[in-house]
């Protein structure tokens, strides 16, 4: 349904100068920050209640240099964010694109914090992969749903229109320049919305299982974990409009969903000291390397599935998140006194799982490193009671997608911006690279929370800009 229409003759039912598609994390701090700057802007979701794929993570925004990271005595800095994000993706993504989100986010936490009462707070208790400092901001719940339940009520606040059950279907444009979009209704009927400028915050294509096919073959068959609205819509029009895309096969996965529960399990539980295991009770990789690129890995594994195998120590840390603590009302984290018994209610070899734990105790006691090159340097001991969660790898989010420039204007394969069409968080390429392996913890609410209000800010002084030409004109 992605279609790009002619905009000659249109008549629209009526103009915003701002409009947002997709009421995610990205799309409400755009609409807040165009409103901020005196646009009138519309947030157009498909939902029956804004959620997106902000809803399904665990909310945590990797910032540096904050207030919150300087009352707990974190060191840090926007140059070492970035050198991190580089280093993590073996040095793919554009220098410019990283610099850009790795100064804005910060000051948008604080401005989150300051102006719409969001009360974040840094997880200073275990530091995520590839991060040099301790620097993910979360909500008291730790929770996605909290997030963005606070950016609706601070839209909603701020008097700014959301429009649900509103999927827009087309886009009406003279050339490279958007004139509006066509919003479909659930009933079938259509209403046509005129703009001054667009800002296409409605995530990659995860949802599309023909692109995941085309760009991530590797995960074409994985759990997709995101929402399923994320079908690519911004990546078809930008394309259609000539717009330039880079790594679309960059994308996030993640190696510990609960299987069957679909609930998502901290990574805590394995950089605290835990372990993964197949289905015979064997380790079979370094599982610290990232949980995005141990999707694949553990999609490898006999059925696509491993097992999480932790303790009380690590399951008390992982106990501030949300997710977790669902998971555990569940009933989808074991417990067991020993590791036969673990075995058993694991269902797997006994002989080899206590193998394995052994393996690992001689390691983290000599503080060595196994043949898959995971370090137990400092790692501390797994002791009874043990704990163990079934996983699966699964898909959560594409990485890649439209060019966009510091204002978070959408460029042309020529590297000139399009006159008034922007691009946030899963629609706009993100500072992955190409792989898997590439995505640092937060790369996903870092670009929608930092280009989310880089573009309502851009597109709302382009508005007032090109309104003050005009009258000039007259």
């Amino acid at each position: 349904m992605s279609r790009i229409l002619s905009a000659e003759g249109v008549t629209f039912e009526f103009t915003v100068p701002v409009v947002v598609i997709g009421g995610g994390a990205a799309g409400m701090i755009a609409a807040l920050a165009a409103h901020e700057r005196g646009a009138e802007a519309l947030v157009l979701e498909r939902d029956a209640l804004p959620q997106g794929s902000t809803a399904l993570s665990a909310g945590l925004i990797p910032a540096p240099g904050t207030r919150w990271q300087r009352a707990a005595g974190i060191e840090d800095s926007a140059e070492r964010f970035a050198a991190d994000i580089i280093a993590k993706a073996k040095g793919e993504p554009d220098p410019a694109d990283v610099s850009r989100v790795s100064r804005a986010v910060g000051p948008a936490l604080e401005w989150l914090a300051d102006r719409y009462g969001l009360p974040f707070s840094v997880v200073d208790n275990f530091t995520y992969p590839g991060h040099s400092a301790r620097r993910m901001h979360g909500l008291p719940s730790r929770s996605g749903a909290e997030l963005i339940d606070r950016l609706r009520g601070a839209v909603e606040a701020a008097g700014i229109d959301v429009l649900c059950e509103a999927q827009v279907t087309a886009l009406y444009a003279e050339g490279p320049r958007v004139r509006g979009v066509e919003v479909t209704r659930p009933d079938g009927s259509v209403e046509r919305v005129g703009c001054a400028a667009l800002i296409l915050a409605c995530n990659g294509y995860g949802g599309n299982r023909a692109l995941v096919e085309r760009h991530v073959p590797e995960l074409a068959d994985a759990l997709y974990f995101g929402h399923p609205g994320n079908q690519g819509d911004a990546l078809l029009w930008g394309e259609a409009l000539g717009a330039a895309t880079r790594h679309l096969s960059g994308h996030q996965g993640h190696g510990s969903v609960a299987h069957p529960a679909g609930i998502l399990v901290t990574w805590a539980t394995v950089t605290e000291g835990g372990v993964q295991v197949n289905t015979e009770g064997k380790r079979f990789s370094n599982e610290a390397q990232g949980y995005s690129e141990q999707a694949a890995v553990v999609l490898r594994q006999p059925d696509g599935i491993a097992w999480t195998v932790f303790d009380e120590r690590i399951a008390a840390v992982a106990r501030q998140f949300e997710d977790f603590r669902q998971a555990e009302a569940m009933g989808a984290v074991l417990s067991a006194d020993s590791p036969a018994d673990l075995a058993r209610l694991m269902k797997v070899d006994a002989d080899a799982l206590a193998a394995t734990l052994a393996e690992v105790g001689r390691l983290k006691a000599a503080g060595g490193s196994d043949g898959f090159g995971r370090s137990f340097a400092g790692s501390a001991p797994l002791v009874a009671p043990y704990r163990a969660v079934r996983v699966t790898g699964a898909l959560f989010h594409t990485q890649g997608g439209l060019v966009v420039d510091d204002g978070a204007r959408v460029v042309s394969g020529e590297g000139a911006p399009l006159p008034n069409l922007y691009a946030a968080g899963g629609a706009a390429c993100g500072v992955s690279g190409s792989k898997a392996s590439g995505y640092l913890s937060g790369n996903g609410l870092l670009t929608a929370v930092a280009l989310g209000r880089i573009a309502g800010a851009a597109a709302a002084d382009a508005v007032a800009a090109d309104a003050v030409k005009e009258e000039s004109n007259q």
